[in-house]
């Protein structure tokens, strides 16, 4: 972000892009770099890895999401912000579903929310050994 991105307001569009930069970010250092950089904007972030089995792994994935959301600060402890975190979070696994239904997945949950927009971006390889597809699921809410 610069200078002039700080006054001006964000949509779901920005809200988007900044989830899915968290959720392709390569270690924890450029991850917190880069949440720094979007909190001085006011938009706040999480990102959480994970890996695992795709159909067995959903409610897991979603319990993630939501539990880093709220570690990070993104949401409060309400219903309706985990409700946010948590459907936005579905919505991007939906979009995966296709190509992962029986196989293992692996990458990046990103989360991002300013006001009361949140967009959960999903980034993962999907396959078997060194096989693999790589895929992007996003899902947007507002609280």
């Amino acid at each position: 972000m610069n200078k002039a991105d700080e006054n001006r307001p964000f949509g779901s569009r920005d809200i988007a892009g900044a989830a899915i930069k968290i959720a392709l970010t390569n270690d924890r250092l450029e991850e917190k770099q880069m949440q720094n950089e979007f909190a001085k904007s006011g938009i706040y972030t999480a990102a959480v890895d994970y890996g695992g089995e795709y159909i067995t792994s959903v409610m897991k994935i979603i319990e993630r999401a939501v539990v880093s959301s709220k570690r990070e600060g993104v949401i409060t402890d309400s219903h309706a912000e985990e409700g946010a975190v948590a459907g936005a979070t579905h919505e991007a696994l939906s979009q995966i579903m296709p190509k992962a239904i029986g196989l293992n997945v692996g990458g990046k949950i990103g989360i991002a929310r300013y006001k009361d927009h949140v967009s959960v971006a999903i980034f993962f390889g999907i396959g078997l050994l060194h096989l693999n597809e790589v895929s992007i699921g996003l899902g947007h809410r507002v609280v």
